[in-house]
């Protein structure tokens, strides 16, 4: 199902897509980027974040994501793609009982994440979870499958689904409409799919997920 936790906080940030893609190699910022680095994470806003510091904003989403999914103290929470582990520490928080573990394929992420969950991160690929069947109450993966290749998405959907009980919920990139389309191409620096939202539900359907899902769009 479509549901949409992520807009509000998406939108919050100001985008200035020409200036992106004029003002640097964009080429060279993808190379820097996708070593997943000190670049990536905290050099300069022309490769990508610009500094990815924690400033309590994912609490509202985690608090959304609580009561939407009915999680509780006892409740098991995987993050795929979690970075420095900002969400996993707002759920933490909130259910100080809750098991949460995190997946990232960046050393320099889990080594610089919150240390109140670093030790709950480990580094690997969505495409071979490390965890047991049907094991999580809840599995997010926000802003980060579009960054695989078709054949690693797919793998990456199937494995979501034998970890993950009933609850799956996935945030991607997309675009509805070509002016969104180049302001995502002008705008991206480490995304691999480039999928209008029906294109995006015919891999959920082909790759079996069950879960639920939204997407972002570069208005």
């Amino acid at each position: 199902m479509e549901i949409d936790f992520i807009t509000n906080h998406h939108k919050k940030t100001k985008r200035n897509y020409l200036e992106r893609v004029n003002k640097i190699n964009k080429a060279e910022a993808a190379i820097k980027a996708k070593k997943w680095d000190y670049d990536y994470w905290d050099g300069s806003r022309d490769i990508n974040y610009g500094g990815y510091h924690y400033d309590g904003r994912w609490e509202p989403i985690a608090k959304k994501m609580i009561d939407h999914y009915k999680l509780t103290n006892n409740s098991k929470i995987l993050d795929i793609g979690c970075g420095k582990g900002f969400l996993l520490f707002e759920f933490k928080k909130l259910l100080p009982g809750c098991e949460i573990r995190g997946l990232d394929i960046s050393k320099y992420a889990i080594e610089n994440a919150k240390e109140e969950v670093k030790s709950c991160i480990t580094k690997g690929h969505a495409n071979l979870l490390p965890f047991e069947n049907d094991y999580f109450d809840l599995i997010i993966s926000l802003n980060t499958l579009h960054n695989l290749y078709c054949y690693d998405l797919k793998k990456s959907l199937i494995e979501i689904e034998r970890v993950g009980k009933l609850n799956k919920y996935i945030c991607v990139e997309s675009y509805r409409n070509e002016h969104e389309r180049i302001n995502l191409l002008y705008w991206q620096v480490t995304c691999e799919c480039f999928f209008t939202p029906e294109e995006w539900k015919w891999w959920f359907k082909e790759s079996l997920y069950t879960g639920d899902y939204s997407f972002i769009y570069f208005e």
